[in-house]
């Protein structure tokens, strides 16, 4: 069902429950004209109301990605609610770019204030600013939890589609350095400049079907080798969202009760494998950094202010 939000404010597709990920990536795969008329995105937020969180199912997330178990959620757990309805949104035929290759490239995401497992969330999803990228084409999918009327999370996880461009936007740079301009000191001071990471995180194999069955995410690439080759990787990989988290509960008693996290997806993290992790304080925040055992291939890269 698809309703006006307000006389100022895009449509909204209103779902009765969360959608299967699984189905929505086996419906992108079905051949179709991509897009609207002129090639834009969707002019509509996709919501969900009144989720009522499931406890066990965020126990079991907490044990994957390290975190303990509290009575307040970590950023990245509203993300994972989130994400079904940006699925939903990149798998609909009138989303310009193919779901399938699409690649997650950034994550900001800002904890406005504690949430409760307890607590009921609206959840919506929508997308926003295609643009052309030295690379090809880059979008942002934008995401929202509230309990209430009371906006409680935010998030922007930003695509690419490698190839073609839109025809009426300048490419951006390509991808430069290793590092963005603006990544933190402590990042640019990160083990990768001959340090030693001040953790080791052994990833095993099947990492990538526990992180699927406690966040729903079971894209190909992360549940065998065998369908991870189908995608050109060479063996399983790490879901980007389950090293975010691990950042964070490595972090998990500094982190203050409201805060801002944002990462760049540097290089894939191949299962099994081990991986080195550093931060440093920085200003008011935390830089961070994941890298390969020795400290020469940068997998992550953020902040948490």
């Amino acid at each position: 069902m698809t309703v006006p939000a307000s006389a100022q404010d895009i449509e909204v597709e209103l779902l009765e429950e969360l959608p299967s990920i699984g189905r929505e990536i086996a419906r992108a795969l079905v051949p179709t004209r991509r897009g609207g008329p002129d090639g834009s995105l969707p002019d509509r937020r996709v919501m969900v109301t009144d989720l009522v969180q499931d406890a066990d199912r965020f126990a079991a997330y907490s044990r994957v990605c390290g975190f303990t178990l509290r009575d307040t959620v970590p950023a990245t757990w509203l993300h994972v609610l989130t994400f079904p309805l940006q699925v939903h949104l990149m798998a609909s035929a009138d989303f310009p770019l193919a779901l399938p290759g699409l690649v997650h490239v950034s994550n900001r995401m800002r904890l406005h204030r504690p949430v409760g497992v307890g607590e009921a969330v609206t959840l919506s999803s929508s997308a926003a600013d295609l643009r052309a990228h030295g690379s090809g084409t880059q979008v942002d999918l934008l995401g929202e939890a509230r309990v209430g009327d009371e906006v409680v999370w935010t998030g922007r996880s930003t695509y690419l589609a490698r190839g073609k461009r839109p025809s009426d936007s300048p490419a951006q740079d390509a991808t430069g350095p290793d590092l963005p301009k603006n990544a933190p000191e402590a990042v640019r001071t990160s083990p990768r400049n001959g340090g030693e990471p001040s953790a080791l995180w052994r990833l095993g194999g099947g990492l990538g079907r526990e992180y699927a069955a406690v966040s729903g995410d079971v894209n190909p690439i992360h549940l065998t080798p065998l369908t991870a080759r189908a995608f050109g990787f060479p063996r399983t990989i790490a879901h980007g969202m389950w090293v975010h988290a691990r950042t964070l509960a490595a972090l998990e008693g500094r982190l203050p009760a409201v805060y801002e996290a944002a990462v760049e997806f540097r290089k894939p993290v191949l299962l099994p494998s081990t991986v080195g992790f550093s931060f440093a304080r920085e200003g008011g925040g935390l830089g961070l950094c994941v890298t390969d055992r020795a400290g020469s291939r940068v997998h992550l890269t953020g902040s948490v202010t």
